[in-house]
């Protein structure tokens, strides 16, 4: 296993010291897709919209919420596109009171941990729903920096929020991975110049290889994850 500091083969590159992972929120540390999905469903069906899952991966996740609602509702003004944002995000918390950690999540914090790696969020998620979802995961203690596209004034697929993260830890791209359930989060997270490994809870695999990432894996369990850790 690696020792502190270590190094990580990506690809052909060479050897460089890995310093920190990077996290996205929804879909990557828990999957919250499902509950996502029935919110907006429940949201837009006030609307006369009926949307199924093919839908919502296209068209809503992974995507900032104002982009969303302009692309389906773009008859709400302003403060009423607010007040729909407002309300479903609302919605998604009273649904989602208890949620659990990806599978073999605590493992790998618990292996950065030990190996004294920085570990950070990088997520389009609104404010309130991060403070919500690493709560109800009981990590509001891990993660340093949080970087919160609506706090920072741009999200993914940006490369701004990574990039934002990687200023924060004072380190280069080649000093950290990434892992992304989405690929507007891959485009992101790789435009950044990070090493990204897709996590395949809410996009089939080859979408996520298509859009860049450099590994996919189904859990934090996928023996594959951890022979790269291991090089």
């Amino acid at each position: 296993m690696l020792t502190h500091p270590s190094s990580i083969p990506f690809g052909s590159s060479p050897k460089i010291a890995l310093s920190a992972i990077l996290y996205d929120l929804d879909g990557t540390l828990v999957n919250t897709d499902p509950i996502h999905f029935r919110a907006w469903q429940e949201k837009l069906n006030d609307f006369g919209m009926t949307i199924d899952e093919a839908f919502y991966q296209k068209h809503i996740s992974g995507r900032l919420n104002p982009a969303i609602v302009a692309d389906l509702l773009p008859q709400l003004s302003e403060t009423e596109a607010n007040s729909f944002i407002e309300e479903k995000e609302a919605r998604f918390r009273h649904l989602a009171p208890n949620l659990e950690r990806m599978t073999g999540l605590t493992q790998l914090l618990e292996w950065a941990r030990d190996r004294q790696l920085h570990q950070a969020v990088v997520t389009n998620a609104p404010t309130e729903n991060v403070h919500h979802t690493l709560q109800s995961l009981e990590l509001q203690e891990w993660f340093q920096p949080v970087v919160i596209a609506d706090e920072l004034g741009i999200g993914k697929p940006d490369p701004a929020p990574y990039c934002f993260a990687l200023e924060q830890l004072k380190l280069k791209a080649d000093q950290a991975i990434a892992f992304e359930d989405s690929p507007s989060g891959i485009r992101s997270a790789t435009r950044a110049g990070i090493f990204t490994i897709g996590v395949a809870s809410t996009h089939a695999p080859q979408v996520l290889t298509e859009v860049g990432a450099q590994l996919v894996i189904d859990d934090f369990n996928a023996p594959a994850l951890w022979e790269l850790l291991s090089l």
